[in-house]
């Protein structure tokens, strides 16, 4: 009789799974030195083997444009530009030529000395490099290998338990085929959690060693993605349980359909503005078919990340002006480039530093290279006569910087104006508080912009001195800590002291746990994933901030 186990991870995206196990096992070939007398031959095989991963990589690239938006897409797109990286096959080609050796032995030395040098970095980006050569690494070695994927084998409704899972390993998890799954390692904040959350499967992650070791193919396991809980042969009183919780879910899931059309109105009448966070044009149908009263951040720094070369002032404004049509009127809040941190453009040609989350990024980057800042505000001012939009600025931390801003800005709209260019009157202004400094000062920031939008990601980071990227710091990244919760309370009070209104569009804007207090604060727009947008309705009109706390 098997004895029912439970172990604890991170839920990455919320929803209770029941089914049996399959233990994710990579087609990994074992690899041998071998020597050889025919290295021109090796050298094809390799070449070959890349050019079918590049095929693949495409291919993977593609799905993932579809199923979770241009920006996600992105890791795939690097994937193809590591492996036509001139270093990393100059080294291939060198230890075949060099000591004679099969291909499959050269690329698998390559990777470990690429991901070797890539982990001894200070630059967290970097380090996250190490997995990305790893990946398409083992991609090439199981070509030369003439293996295919296991996906083809795959049980029918089941819960895929692994080490981890490659970003790749996860877009091309088959939704009608899989439950669920869940990882040994990894971070909340990996690539692999995003794109869960995105392609919307429920998943936990961080559930341990023990976990994959005691796991065996067929058991029966739960998955509580809201709790980050898994129980692996649960007894007949946790399947009960869990699945009456599963069935009231899918209720709930069921009745949130009910809310499109409905107000977001408290029982005592308050209101509150529920927007949604998109990351390109292409999620604009994600942000209708949810209902969502406008949206609250597009990320412009897709538009960079995915080009080649600066975008252009034309290719900027075909994408601004694309989606304020398509929201017929709705607020669309377009944040500038966020570049910098973990998100790199090799064209931006920015210096290696020790501490990149405090360092040359976002709006500090915009300011340092005005040309860059003005082609965008010029896209998005010719832009704005098509529809409502605000303008916000990420990463401020003085009155100075805001000041600097609207100097900018007016000197833009003048430059429009005298080429005959026509812009909005009406275009909001706002900045980003995601820094204590931000939160601090938002008395005196206030006056001087149309709004504020909570960024709690970085807000939490940077307040609690914990990078958000590091999985080591989990449990010390406490979203709820009352110093977060105090320094969003400050700002709530002085933007309206000051005739500003406030949203949040990190994070907890989604975190019904939190809803009330929130609108308890005053906070006038939440903006959350489309997915989001009925669920945080649902506690919005369930809410009575009549009745005493």
């Amino acid at each position: 009789m098997n004895i029912m186990k439970k172990y604890m991870g991170k839920g990455v995206c919320g929803a209770i799974a029941i089914g049996s196990a399959h233990v994710f096992k990579r087609s990994e070939a074992v690899v041998k030195r071998e020597r050889t007398d025919d290295c021109e031959g090796e050298k094809a095989r390799f070449e070959s083997a890349k050019a079918k991963a590049l095929q693949q990589l495409g291919e993977i690239h593609q799905k993932a444009l579809k199923e979770v938006g241009e920006a996600n897409a992105k890791i795939f797109e690097i994937h193809m530009l590591m492996l036509e990286d001139d270093d990393y096959n100059e080294s291939v080609n060198n230890i075949i030529d060099s000591q004679k050796v099969n291909a499959e032995y050269a690329v698998a030395v390559t990777a470990d000395n690429f991901a070797e040098m890539f982990s001894s970095m200070e630059d967290s980006y970097m380090q996250a490099r190490a997995a990305d050569v790893k990946d398409i690494s083992n991609r090439i070695i199981v070509n030369l290998a003439d293996k295919g994927g296991e996906s083809a084998g795959l049980p029918d409704r089941m819960i895929v338990c692994a080490d981890d899972l490659a970003p790749s390993e996860t877009v091309l998890l088959d939704k009608d085929r899989v439950l669920a799954f869940v990882t040994a390692r990894g971070s909340s904040n990996s690539h692999t959690a995003i794109l869960a959350r995105n392609m919307g499967i429920p998943a936990v992650i961080g559930a341990g060693n023990d976990f994959l070791e005691n796991i065996k193919e067929g058991d029966c396991i739960i998955v509580d993605g809201y709790t980050g809980e898994v129980f692996v042969s649960p007894d007949s009183v946790t399947l009960d349980a869990m699945s009456r919780r599963q069935k009231e879910d899918e209720e709930k899931r069921q009745l949130l359909q009910e809310l499109k059309g409905k107000e977001n109105v408290t029982l005592d009448g308050t209101r509150v503005n529920i927007f949604a966070n998109i990351g390109g044009v292409e999620n604009i149908g994600a942000v209708l078919l949810n209902d969502a009263g406008g949206i609250g951040l597009f990320r412009s720094e897709f538009l960079y990340l995915e080009n080649g070369d600066y975008p252009t002032e034309e290719q900027q404004f075909a994408a601004y002006k694309k989606v304020l049509e398509s929201m017929a009127g709705k607020k669309v809040i377009i944040r500038t480039l966020d570049i910098g941190a973990d998100k790199k453009v090799d064209y931006f040609n920015l210096d290696g530093e020790e501490n990149p989350a405090l360092g040359f990024r976002a709006i500090r980057i915009c300011l340092a290279r005005p040309e860059i800042f003005r082609t965008q505000l010029r896209a998005l001012y010719r832009a704005s006569v098509y529809g409502n939009l605000g303008i916000m600025f990420p990463m401020i931390t003085s009155v100075r910087e805001v000041e600097r801003i609207l100097e900018i800005c007016a000197s833009v709209r003048e430059e429009l104006k005298a080429e005959g260019l026509e812009y909005s009157d009406s275009v909001e202004l706002g900045v980003m508080i995601e820094t204590p400094a931000a939160a601090i000062i938002s008395d005196r920031l206030a006056p001087i912009v149309d709004f504020f939008s909570v960024g709690t990601n970085d807000l939490t980071q940077y307040t609690l001195a914990c990078d958000r990227q590091n999985p080591n710091l989990e449990e010390f990244c406490d979203t709820h800590h009352e110093a977060v919760l105090r320094l969003i309370e400050t700002a709530a009070k002085n933007a309206h002291a000051g005739g500003a209104w406030i949203g949040i569009c990190g994070e907890l804007a989604a975190d019904t746990e939190l809803t009330e207090s929130f609108l308890r604060m005053g906070i006038d727009e939440l903006s959350v994933s489309p997915a989001y947008v009925l669920k945080v309705r649902d506690k919005v009109r369930r809410t009575d901030l009549s009745v005493a706390k």
